[in-house]
């Protein structure tokens, strides 16, 4: 009778193969960039600061541990460039972070030219960032991390302005609700 080929190895080498290219198919991040200026908060708001509503601020989710607030201006910006929505959360009411949304092609490469001028250039050698439908950009800092995620696609982004202390925090008490 005639003996089959072994298929086995063969296999094996495929799904290895893919195993190693799978984060080059997909948006894979970019490495952080150090941050050059750690603003130690967002736009003079340092980290940890106890916040309420205020004339400034009000209040549009509360969720116990977390309370979310937005600006009481019509048009939130992000330096000169406007954005959809800017958002302050607290965590046990102090702040911790902050989330800004926006679309557009033109208000992203605004908005990556700004924070290139606070936190320093990104590291432009090929293979640092990262190619796909979605492109991550970051700078870390001492007490700050910044995190940018841009869809092609949908010309859709999201930037986390994040306390790195309050960050740990918040992820360690939720990590006993996860499952």
């Amino acid at each position: 009778m005639p003996r089959r080929p072994h298929t086995f190895p063969w296999i094996c080498r495929a799904f290895c193969i893919g195993l190693f290219l799978l984060p080059f198919l997909q948006g894979a991040p970019a490495s952080a960039v150090p941050m050059q200026n750690d603003p130690n908060g967002f736009e003079g708001i340092p980290w940890g600061a106890t916040f309420s509503e205020t004339d400034t601020f009000v209040k549009i989710e509360d969720t116990g541990q977390s309370q979310t607030y937005e600006r009481k201006t019509t048009v939130p910006s992000l330096g000169a460039v406007q954005v959809d929505s800017m958002r302050f959360v607290t965590s046990e009411g102090k702040f911790a972070r902050v989330t800004v949304r926006y679309q557009g092609k033109a208000t992203h490469d605004q908005i990556l030219a700004y924070l290139q001028s606070l936190y320093g250039p990104l590291d432009r050698t090929p293979g640092q960032i990262a190619g796909g439908s979605v492109k991550f950009f970051s700078w870390t800092g001492f007490e700050t991390d910044v995190n940018l995620r841009y869809e092609t696609g949908t010309d859709r982004g999201i930037i986390f302005f994040e306390s790195q202390e309050l960050r740990r925090k918040m992820t360690d008490s939720n990590s006993a609700t996860v499952f």
